[in-house]
């Protein structure tokens, strides 16, 4: 190439060996990757000796190759580039995509052995591998040995396109549930805790124990329940039991998988016995509530108007319940029904229905029980018609008729009289009011 950066022209190829002659091409043709054309040439056209036949030279025939379009290659998918767990009796399908022209010879092997075609099957594709096997569930058929590991391990697909070939491998791992431990006792209870211990299980489930898992129950309710989960050890101690019951204990082992299906059970019930207390009680003096009639509130005056009803009240203090007496002017009035006697909760009270002018007089409330008896005692006034004023014997005796309401006319005063009063009498409460006075003058 000059300097300039045109590519410099090749004019001719001069024979060498007898071989073929190439034409004319550019050196910026031979570096991109063009082919070269080669063409042949006749003896009379080469200049220079004539050639020399392949035997005679010492070269080596050159022989036809077959083409290869594409070089074989796998494509491990990322899931299958680690363990790949499953379980007891779940079917798998794993499918792993490749490439190769023309196509490529696909086999597969288990740890370095040939497939049983009775239980696993391959089918192969223009690009892809798929391998199907169904794991058996080896606890349905009793006359087949127990032995999940049998599909575990190490499975290579080998991809084959003539003398070149590559491999992938991928890891499956066939788990179960783990089996129980093999026994488990009571060791000791004392206060509210009970120690257990059990003997390590013999089958993990072809993975590692994640530990055990303890329940208890109590003989009441007989439900149970977890106190320990995934502990590695094979001994502990249960607390916090309830005082006055009995506990069975269960142990679990576990692992990916799950739980045990079955666990032992203790033979011994767990009694967390109640603390004996001793208790004393001490001398408990009864108390004495009898006590004599008292009154904790006496009756009251009391000046009351013809015809309106009255009331009494008073409040007696006794156990046990005294009987409540009344007397007028120092006479029994119960049974009269003119009056009404009430008594509740140590209120006592009477009740004087339509007084007149003979009710009024002392009353007297009388308690009495067996360790006494005590007396209160009140006056009543009624006030009524009785009271007049100190003229009216003298309207009485005058024999004049009565003025009408609003009228001025009265008898002259007596002699020595100071002045002259006008007095109003209540028809309904018979009461008078002086309205007005007047002087002799």
């Amino acid at each position: 190439m000059e300097p300039n950066g045109r590519p410099v022209k090749i004019s001719r190829w001069s024979p060498a060996l007898g071989w073929p002659s190439m034409e004319a091409a550019t050196a910026l043709e031979a570096a991109s990757g063009s082919i070269l054309k080669v063409k042949e040439m006749s003896p009379a056209d080469a200049e220079g000796p004539p050639a020399l036949s392949q035997q005679e030279s010492g070269c080596p025939i050159p022989q036809l190759l077959s083409l290869t379009d594409e070089h074989p290659k796998i494509w491990l998918p990322q899931t299958l580039r680690q363990t790949y767990i499953q379980k007891v009796g779940d079917t798998v399908n794993v499918l792993i995509p490749f490439q190769g022209k023309p196509k490529p010879r696909a086999t597969w092997t288990h740890d370095g052995c040939v497939l049983d075609a009775s239980r696993v099957s391959v089918r192969n594709g223009e690009q892809d591998s798929i391998l199907f096997f169904f794991f058996l569930n080896f606890g349905l058929h009793p006359l087949q040995p127990r032995s999940p590991t049998c599909d575990s391990g190490r499975y290579q697909l080998s991809v084959q396109l003539g003398e070149l070939e590559t491999t992938a491998t991928t890891d499956i791992l066939v788990i179960e549930r783990p089996g129980p431990p093999q026994t488990i006792k009571l060791v000791d209870v004392w206060g509210s805790s009970a120690t257990l211990e059990w003997t390590p299980l013999q089958d993990t489930g072809n993975t590692a124990l994640l530990g055990y898992t303890v329940h208890r129950a109590d003989t009441k309710s007989g439900l149970w329940f977890p106190v320990l989960e995934r502990y590695q050890g094979t001994s502990f101690t249960v607390s916090k039991l309830i005082m006055g019951n009995s506990y069975a204990f269960r142990v679990f082992a576990e692992n990916q998988r799950g739980l045990s299906e079955t666990a032992p059970i203790t033979a011994d019930l767990a009694h967390i016995q109640k603390a004996e207390t001793a208790c004393k009680t001490e001398g408990f003096a009864q108390r004495e509530f009898s006590e004599a009639p008292k009154f904790t509130q006496a009756l009251a005056d009391r000046t009351t108007v013809s015809a309106y009803d009255t009331q009494l009240f008073c409040c007696v203090c006794a156990s046990p319940k005294p009987k409540i007496i009344w007397l007028k002017n120092k006479m029994d009035i119960q049974g009269n029904p003119k009056y009404r006697a009430l008594s509740h909760l140590g209120i006592c009270s009477l009740e004087i229905r339509k007084p007149g002018p003979f009710d009024g007089g002392i009353y007297t409330s009388k308690a009495v029980n067996p360790l006494g008896e005590v007396s209160v005692d009140c006056r009543v006034d009624v006030k009524g018609k009785g009271r007049t004023h100190p003229l009216s014997p003298q309207l009485e005796n005058s024999g004049t008729e009565p003025q009408p309401a609003g009228s001025r006319a009265w008898l002259a005063p007596p002699a020595g009289a100071l002045g002259t009063v006008i007095i109003r009498m209540d028809s309904r409460s018979r009461f008078y009011y002086p309205i007005s006075y007047f002087s002799p003058t």
